[in-house]
């Protein structure tokens, strides 16, 4: 029951949102991040250090569940920052940061969103703010679907850092350039200590899901070498998504084979060897549908794409097995460094995106690596319900970690036929739908104070 009142309240906030009038939401739309000149980074910032602040301002729009159900936060900042891409260049990139009611400013969790899209206009930054509007009224649905999660974890009254990890070029699947993005999300969250009130010493934990569990895993993996200054207690990592090219034929002519042009798409804004191969095997007929995927976001690619076959667009089927393409799909790939940091691993056993013998085998890497896992898996759910039915055992681990619960050294591997069976997840359910409905009611995020 609380799962189906979970996806009902889901629903409710979702049909609020598409009864909106237009023309509310044509005043309340702030500027998208390719036509704001914040996101546009000072001259010489590239001699800056990797997650220096280069501006701060609270968001525009402020900050609303499914842009039309404004989120009462103490406070709200987005912070361009310096980072860097796949190729050791420096690039900039924007976080949210959230800070609660009643806030714990010692404690800060770096959220990551499954955006999923290669349309710079698709970031949580924009998709958060009251009024955003990309690609018709449900095409930021899915980062803005997170925020509900986010909620509870601010209800912890924990400060959250939501970065804008796919960069200013939407560089989807680029995965090298997420974890760098998410690493001085971090070093920012940090040095914003003047106007965040965020402790300089934090203690710091990440959390994403699908989309958002491949920028919080490469972070994890590139942590010690890229920014081993940072203490990070931990990493909850949902959905995982190890390998690329099995994906991609995972889902082709299924429900989500708009992730193949959004993806393919994405690697082209970051890498020129694939935006030649795109150029050289896409039929001239085909060729304008394929490149919508560079002006939609998740759910618009979903629906444009549904059930067709993504070879259908191309010269040459075997195009993926390039050489170019395939050097470009490893260095993408998990599991190229061990993370030190612990992790919990998250994952359904029908997960019909990534199947589930791709995370069973980088676990074993990692594992034998010395990095220790706690790794659970469900049976009773596939890639989307997971990430509802596994968010409270995140949350709870997520909790001990910031507690400083000592981690169990070593690895470990669970399986339940569904993890709703244990009586204090749903208690957590329970608390993501008391969030959602406090939010329709107005009543601001934080620690329930009684008394």
């Amino acid at each position: 029951m609380a799962l189906q009142s979970l996806i009902v309240a889901f629903l409710g906030l979702a049909a609020s949102a598409w009864s909106l009038p237009t023309e509310v939401l044509r005043r309340a739309t702030p500027s998208q991040p390719t036509e704001d000149p914040f996101y546009t980074p000072p001259a010489g910032y590239e001699s800056s250090a990797p997650g220096t602040i280069l501006a701060s301002r609270a968001p525009p729009g402020g900050i609303a569940a499914f842009s039309i159900a404004p989120l009462h936060v103490d406070s709200a900042w987005q912070i361009l920052y310096r980072t860097t891409d796949s190729f050791g260049e420096a690039t900039s990139s924007v976080t949210t940061i959230l800070v609660p009611k009643n806030a714990d400013f010692t404690k800060l969790l770096s959220y990551q969103v499954a955006e999923d899209a290669s349309n710079p206009n698709c970031a949580p930054s924009y998709a958060f703010q009251l009024g955003a509007a990309t690609d018709g009224a449900l095409g930021l649905m899915m980062p803005q679907l997170e925020l509900l999660l986010i909620e509870t974890v601010l209800a912890q009254g924990w400060v959250v850092a939501v970065p804008d990890h796919l960069g200013p070029k939407a560089t989807f699947l680029a995965n090298n350039l997420s974890g760098h993005a998410v690493l001085d999300n971090i070093r920012a969250a940090l040095a914003s200590t003047k106007f965040t009130n965020i402790s300089s010493d934090a203690t710091v934990a990440m959390w994403g899901y699908s989309g958002g569990s491949l920028a919080s895993g490469f972070a994890a993996e590139l942590q010690p070498s890229y920014a081993p200054e940072l203490n990070i207690v931990g990493a909850a990592l949902g959905g995982t998504v190890p390998q690329i090219l099995p994906v991609i034929n995972a889902t082709n002519k299924g429900l989500f084979t708009g992730l193949i042009p959004s993806g393919i798409m994405g690697l082209a804004n970051q890498y020129p060897e694939i935006e030649n191969v795109i150029n050289e095997y896409l039929l001239p007929s085909k060729k304008a549908d394929f490149e919508k995927a560079r002006s939609q976001c998740l759910v618009g690619d979903i629906t444009t794409y549904l059930g067709k076959d993504i070879y259908s667009y191309v010269t040459n089927s075997s195009f993926l097995t390039e050489p170019a393409v395939t050097k470009v799909l490893n260095e993408n790939k998990m599991g190229h460094n061990a993370p030190k940091i612990p992790l919990l691993v998250y994952k359904s056993s029908n997960d019909e995106i990534s199947a589930v013998n791709y995370t069973d085998s980088l676990v074993s890497q990692y594992c034998a690596a010395g990095t220790s896992v706690e790794y659970k898996k469900d049976y009773l759910s596939e890639h989307g319900t997971m990430a509802v039915i596994g968010a409270p055992d995140a949350i709870l681990w997520l909790e001990d970690r910031m507690r400083g619960v000592p981690v169990d050294t070593g690895c470990s591997t669970s399986s339940a036929f569904t993890s709703l069976s244990d009586p204090s997840t749903l208690a957590v359910l329970g608390e993501v739908l008391v969030n959602a409905l406090l939010d329709l009611l107005g009543a601001p995020p934080g620690p329930i104070m009684i008394g």
